[in-house]
């Protein structure tokens, strides 16, 4: 299971990473590899604004459905379009094309006060 240092994390398994301002949002290996084959994304409206902890979508798998929260507050600039034809990308490559939602970030204040990997690490175990 791939935990990468760069990432950010949350205890519903969301992973973010930030870059100028943008971050990057999708959920993690571990919670692809506990959902299964995942057959659906219900994606946000895209320009729209999401909260911390704000549900901002939903994971259908085989197994069960799942709710997406916000790691952190902001607009949503780019939704990923792949996903709608190919939701199995979040279980092949979940930190690369299977990302899920990009915001324009409100505070920083929010991402540095969430989970390194090492804290992920310990939270799953």
């Amino acid at each position: 299971m791939s935990i990468p240092n760069e990432l950010k994390y949350t205890k519903e398994h969301e992973w973010v990473v930030i870059d100028n301002n943008i971050a990057t949002i999708g959920i993690t290996d571990h919670a692809q590899g506990q959902l299964g084959d995942i057959v659906f994304v219900e994606l946000p409206e895209l320009e729209s604004n999401i909260n911390q902890d704000d549900t901002f979508g939903v994971v259908e798998a085989v197994k069960t459905v799942a709710d997406l929260f916000a790691p952190v507050s902001g607009k949503i600039v780019e939704i990923n379009n792949e996903l709608e034809e190919s939701p199995d990308l979040i279980n092949s490559d979940p930190y690369g094309s299977g990302w899920i939602i990009k915001v324009s970030v409100d505070s920083l204040n929010e991402y540095n006060n969430l989970l390194s990997n090492e804290d992920y690490k310990e939270f799953i175990e």
